[in-house]
């Protein structure tokens, strides 16, 4: 009796693992939603591009509008990234392995994940670029007026290539082993 209810209760467990779906549909989800939320962004630019040389005074407030817009764009698509390896990500480790994915000789296996560790690798690496799209939208916003804000910037551009490299080099050992 006991060894029955012992089985019951394991299947259970293991197939409640099942509930990580709903993480893996809102998580591809939302990347689509976010996708969408980018490409406007990007039509905004194209939209108003096209008006763009009718005067010097609208170049300019076009020429500063726009790259916010495509700055926003590339963060936002970058979002969109992070959310589709996790969901994939997740839909591997805990669902099922992806055998398409597996298969597929014409894309780079990014997505594919076999680890919770790889997961968490793929997405740092995305994490880390989107956080430096978003210092690089801030820095064009900010007014530098003195020494110090520039200096406050320069040392922000220190720590983001201090963090890329040592991002590189544990890559580095990590091919090495």
């Amino acid at each position: 009796m006991f060894k029955m209810i012992e089985r019951v209760v394991e299947r259970l467990l293991w197939e409640s693992r099942f509930m990580i779906f709903l993480a893996v549909i809102s998580s591809v989800m939302a990347a689509f939603i976010l996708i969408l939320i980018g490409t406007y962004d990007i039509y905004i630019v194209v939209k108003h591009s096209l008006h763009m040389f009718s005067s010097q005074e609208y170049f300019d407030e076009f020429h500063k509008e726009a790259i916010k817009h495509i700055v926003s764009a590339v963060d936002v698509y970058l979002i969109a990234t992070v959310l589709l390896i996790f969901g994939l990500g997740l839909y591997e480790l805990f669902i099922s392995k992806i055998d398409y994915l597996e298969q597929e000789e014409r894309s780079s296996k990014i997505l594919v994940v076999h680890t919770l560790d790889q997961l968490k690798e793929k997405l740092a690496k995305v994490i880390l670029m989107v956080l430096i799209v978003t210092f690089f939208k801030y820095a064009i916003e900010f007014h530098y007026e003195n020494i110090k804000t520039l200096l406050f910037l320069s040392v922000g551009v220190f720590l983001i290539s201090l963090s890329i490299y040592f991002m590189h080099k544990s890559h580095e050992e990590e091919e090495e082993q």
